[in-house]
């Protein structure tokens, strides 16, 4: 009887451990099919960029050139100003990265571990004002910079961030709920300020936290497109993805996507370095804001 139990228990185990095998198989194989969809359209960008319009059209479609054209990357800086498109978006996005960050965690720093009167009110406010569509404060944006004469200038684009992001705020006030309060009571005995508190304990133990947001927040302001498109008019003041536009329109007439998906590729290589370079530190904020709080 005991050994047909035995023999009972390791079918089923190896039953199991078949499944298993086959459900990770499974699992495998639509994890590559999605990583496929993924990435096809980006080395479809740049394999058009080195292709010839003919190629561009052909059927079936041709992944890989017969001769690749590197052409495209060298008329692009004579065709628009890509050049000043680049420089006008590191304009807006490094000043409002680097001091909107400052601000964002101060505030956060703020909300998390000082007392003050209404502090969980004005915290409610500022996380409703997160449901607030920007289409709903667009226009009333575009009439009151209208009227300071800010249109047309990268000062829109500028100034709001300075003071900081709400995401950020919420999402550091979350880390620093980890912090012991014991910390900061420990800091007050000893005659520390708030400011000395912030840059020198809180700073350093939120260093992770802001790196991670300061990536994500600098590549959404590098690819926006929506708001530079309503205050920029003049060709040299846009920013780089409004230029991409400007191609895209221009050129697309005349079909030449080569030209088109190789403006696409140099806007995009910035952003690939900063994902490839920091990854860990964007999966590591994906994670903290799921742990801490």
């Amino acid at each position: 009887m005991e050994g047909n139990l035995k023999k009972n228990v390791e079918i089923k185990n190896t039953s199991v451990k078949t499944k298993n095998k086959i459900i990770n198989i499974i699992l495998f194989l639509i994890l590559c099919l999605g990583g496929i969809v993924m990435i096809a359209p980006l080395i479809w960008m740049i394999s058009t960029s080195i292709k010839s319009k003919m190629e561009v059209f052909s059927i079936p479609p041709v992944w890989i050139p017969e001769k690749a054209n590197w052409g495209k990357y060298l008329e692009i800086w004579e065709k628009g100003p890509l050049l000043s498109g680049i420089i006008n978006s590191l304009m807006v996005a490094i000043p409002v990265t680097v001091v909107g960050t400052i601000t964002s965690s101060m505030a956060a720093f703020a909300f998390a571990k000082l007392k003050f009167p209404h502090k969980k009110g004005l915290f409610l406010m500022l996380l409703a004002s997160m449901m607030i569509p920007y289409p709903v404060v667009m226009i009333p944006q575009f009439v009151l910079f209208s009227k300071i004469g800010w249109v047309d200038t990268l000062l829109p684009l500028i100034v709001p961030g300075l003071f900081g992001n709400v995401t950020m705020i919420f999402f550091i006030r979350q880390y620093l709920s980890g912090v012991p309060d014991e910390i900061i009571e420990a800091a007050k005995i000893d005659g520390c300020s708030y400011f000395k508190m912030y840059y020198g304990i809180i700073f350093p133990l939120i260093k992770p936290a802001i790196v991670a947001q300061l990536i994500l927040w600098f590549m959404g302001i590098w690819n926006d497109y929506l708001a530079p498109t309503i205050y920029l008019n003049t060709p040299e003041k846009k920013t780089l993805q409004t230029v991409i536009a400007s191609f895209n329109s221009t050129y697309a007439i005349q079909t030449d996507y080569p030209l088109i998906m190789a403006a696409s590729v140099v806007a995009m290589i910035p952003m690939l370095v900063v994902f490839m370079v920091f990854q860990r530190q964007i999966v590591e904020s994906v994670a903290i804001s799921g742990v801490k709080g």
